[in-house]
């Protein structure tokens, strides 16, 4: 089914070998040397010492939420609960995910339109996790910046990565952050 480095990849993500991704398939069945970077990519982003076990697991699984890859997600939940996530950071980074993906949509198209009004129209989007998420401000603002990332919400990562440097995340912090996300999609990609 899948050659020795597809099995790898998915082994050290936790997902299992018996179900079929067809473009893993494809990937799997010919000589490319891309499974073997993806295997070391994923694997070099996840042990991010800026970013430490628990926040990269984090990061990758608002990644996969936004997404929308179960398999993905699932292996990236049981590692961050294994890595010392609880059961409500878990969930309150898929809430990150799904929040960001609103908030992206309405002020990617204010910063596209022509029209500067819709800049004045309240958002009318309840945001009460934001006010103390049990994430902690600084992950909280550094998971919302890696969806906004993914996303293209050119005014959410501005704002997002102004927030989490005064919160005193350094920037190879952000930086190994948005390099996981952008691994992770790629990931998604074939792991579908």
């Amino acid at each position: 089914m899948y050659n020795e480095t597809a099995v790898e990849l998915l082994n050290d993500l936790g997902i299992s070998t018996e179900t079929s991704y067809p473009s893993l398939l494809t990937l799997s069945e010919s000589s490319t040397k891309y499974l073997r970077d993806l295997k070391v990519n994923i694997k070099t982003a996840l042990a991010s010492e800026a970013l430490g076990e628990k926040d990269a697991l984090l990061v990758a699984y608002a990644a996969a939420v936004n997404a929308k890859n179960h398999s993905l997600q699932q292996a990236f939940k049981s590692k961050a609960l294994l890595a010392g996530a609880t059961a409500e950071d878990v969930a309150e980074t898929a809430a990150v995910a799904s929040l960001l993906s609103a908030n992206n949509v309405l002020y990617r198209f204010r910063h596209f339109a022509d029209n500067k009004k819709y800049n004045d129209i309240p958002a009318r989007i309840r945001m009460n996790i934001m006010m103390s998420p049990v994430l902690g401000k600084e992950r909280f603002e550094l998971i919302s910046l890696a969806v906004s990332a993914i996303n293209g919400c050119e005014a959410c990562v501005n704002s997002h990565e102004h927030s989490v440097r005064e919160l005193g995340a350094t920037e190879e912090r952000i930086f190994d952050a948005i390099r996981l996300a952008a691994i992770v999609v790629s990931l998604d990609r074939i792991i579908a």
